[in-house]
């Protein structure tokens, strides 16, 4: 198995970060619940919540050198084989795939059409959106065939010369675009209005929904509970620095949603238009906002749908990798053929998934209220990352030896750095995920 060099597993566990989360559902969600003081607890959730699980599971794929069940096994205290059941993870990458193409052939069409067109009203881009989702099946087929067809080419190539090189070459172009755009929010009179917005908490707009939505957002931008950032780290060399590298990638995670915002509000108060514009955001308000600059509009529209793009293909890939060394190691057999599985297998859901929301085939894929697109989502997001996550803080905290994880990070931070992270890991962490996860099953 190919290493990845220290850039590179950076790069590349940012870019698994990095996706759509950021770009697209950071900013709306921060818009929601009024800008600075959500993002002050959301701040804080990444640093003791979703840092301490990405370096959870960094160390004990670390430690472990293979797949997420062998890793488990390996690093328990007995090398009790029943933590290969730990395995189970590796599919949720693949389920949120299958949704996640989908979500993906939607900006690329949108890509496409901006250099062209932009509606020029709100009402207009809804029933172009609608429409897309709802009826433009052969377009939406042929998106999602193209992006399953990249994830799969790039990850034919292995760690290092498909993850780690598309990587390289993405994150730097993303980080360009996102830098050009800024530039040019900054030129704009709106942009010290979306600073004082994003920056001036207000502390009345947190309730408890505003808490668990930080929290949730925290802990799902960082790719936890699905394997990817296990098996990244199993790439590794075992005497690299994972807590740098961690603190390094949660960095840049952070600090690319808090440029989209920065970004996405100053283009949204230059038109006087809402901060609360809900997941439509993307979809039906910047394009509208878009038209209104002419040719300009033009280019910042593609620009700006091309580092979605670019964002969600890097997160993608990290998705599909999991489930690929799992089949390779447990079951011995080719990347060539694990790849095919698993890329007929996210493909195929992905042809459900978009089927599923248009108006021929929505009736036949709905059960119990929800049509196939939703269904991967909720099962995904809101109870398999949860228990997977909820998992790994136990496994950590209780069935590891405590010196092995000493030994680990006394070697790169000093002791009082550790003894807060295993206070976090055994005790706040878990509890915090848990009321996440009954929150959102609507326990409480």
């Amino acid at each position: 198995m190919n290493k990845f060099s220290r850039i590179g597993f950076i790069l590349t566990a940012a870019g698994s970060a990095v996706g759509l989360g950021n770009i697209w559902r950071f900013p709306y969600i921060t818009g929601e619940y009024g800008g600075g003081a959500f993002i002050l607890v959301y701040l804080l959730a990444i640093l003791f919540i979703g840092l301490t699980v990405f370096l959870a599971e960094a160390v004990i794929g670390q430690n472990g050198q293979a797949d997420v069940s062998t890793s488990f096994v390996t690093l328990s205290k007995t090398k009790n084989k029943n933590w290969k059941y730990a395995g189970f993870m590796v599919a949720t990458g693949l389920i949120i795939l299958s949704f996640y193409s989908v979500v993906l052939g939607w900006i690329l069409d949108y890509m496409i059409k901006s250099f062209v067109f932009l509606p020029t009203e709100a009402k207009i881009a809804g029933e172009n959106f609608e429409n897309l989702i709802s009826n433009d099946i052969s377009s939406l087929l042929l998106y999602h065939t193209i992006i399953a067809g990249t994830v799969v080419f790039i990850v034919l190539k292995g760690i290092k010369e498909g993850i780690e090189k598309i990587n390289l070459i993405l994150m730097p172009l993303l980080g360009l675009i996102l830098f050009g755009l800024l530039i040019y929010a900054f030129t704009l009179d709106s942009f010290s209005q979306a600073v004082s917005f994003m920056f001036s908490p207000d502390f009345s707009k947190i309730d408890s929904n505003a808490l668990l939505a930080a929290l949730g957002q925290a802990f799902f931008t960082l790719s936890l509970g699905v394997g990817t950032i296990l098996t990244y780290s199993a790439s590794l060399p075992k005497n690299a620095n994972i807590v740098k590298s961690s603190f390094i990638v949660a960095s840049v995670d952070t600090m690319i949603a808090l440029v989209a915002g920065l970004i996405i509000f100053t283009f949204l108060f230059t038109a006087g238009a809402k901060s609360a514009a809900g997941p439509g955001l993307v979809f039906i308000s910047l394009p509208v906002i878009f038209s209104s600059w002419g040719i300009l509009g033009n280019i910042i529209a593609v620009s700006f749908f091309l580092a979605l793009v670019f964002a969600g293909i890097t997160s993608a890939v990290s998705m599909i990798e999991p489930s690929l060394r799992f089949f390779i190691e447990r079951f011995k057999i080719s990347r060539v053929k694990a790849t095919i599985l698993c890329g007929t297998t996210f493909y195929i859901l992905g042809i459900i998934a978009l089927l599923s929301m248009s108006k021929s085939f929505g009736e036949v894929l709905t059960f119990f209220g929800k049509n196939a697109f939703d269904i991967m989502d909720f099962a995904s997001s809101s109870i398999m990352m949860p228990i997977a996550a909820i998992m790994i803080c136990i496994f950590l905290g209780y069935f590891v030896e405590k010196k092995t994880l000493e030994e680990k990070f006394t070697k790169h931070t000093s002791y009082t750095i550790f003894s807060i992270w295993y206070f976090l890991i055994r005790y706040i962490v878990p509890v915090a995920i848990i009321i996440l996860f009954l929150n959102k099953l609507g326990a409480i």
